[in-house]
């Protein structure tokens, strides 16, 4: 009996030479496809614009629309509005929109954007930190057109997780900006 403690004490000593420690928490790497991008055009609304194509465009009412990633769990909600001696109210209610989160951001900063060619103006805001929405915008023409967008992810606010994700959806919506033409 004791020659068999021996042999198995040998066995247990010898047997493992490595130590299993826990696996650090990590987060996923994620990439996303190059983007190709479609034309929206809608003959009801008042402008066009090309979003990417792995989104769905959906109608919510006659003045709302959403750009939807359901890979992602994002939304980019649209809202029209027309202008009609009302513009200071729509310039403060969109202003007033990303300061919501301010509770919840680290910082606000804001990105203004100009093209004269098309009469496109308008202001993005990125709300950094662990908001429920990243991205609050407003594009007008200052005279007849105003559309406010903001982007929603499904899933519990972490910006460190969700980073990837919106710097991806970022590129899509300066590209928004960029092919917005009122008609």
């Amino acid at each position: 009996m004791k020659f068999f403690k021996i042999i198995l004490f040998i066995l247990l000593a010898f047997s493992c030479n490595t130590v299993n420690q826990p696996k650090p928490k990590g987060y996923l790497s994620l990439n996303y496809p190059k983007s190709s991008y479609y034309e929206f055009l809608n003959k009801k609304f008042p402008f066009r614009f090309e979003y990417n194509s792995i989104a769905k465009v959906e109608k919510i009412s006659n003045s709302s629309y959403k750009v939807s990633y359901p890979n992602m769990k994002a939304t980019i909600y649209l809202n029209y509005y027309k202008v009609n001696q009302n513009l200071d109210s729509l310039l403060n209610d969109a202003y007033k929109l990303p300061y919501r989160h301010i509770v919840k951001a680290t910082e606000i900063p804001e990105r203004i954007f100009v093209n004269k060619n098309e009469k496109v103006y308008g202001t993005l805001f990125s709300v950094i930190g662990n908001a429920a929405s990243q991205f609050q915008f407003f594009l007008t023409d200052s005279s007849r057109n105003f559309l406010v967008g903001s982007l929603y992810f499904y899933s519990k606010p972490n910006y460190d997780s969700l980073y990837p994700a919106i710097k991806y959806i970022e590129k899509d919506i300066s590209h928004l900006f960029n092919t917005l033409k009122w008609k």
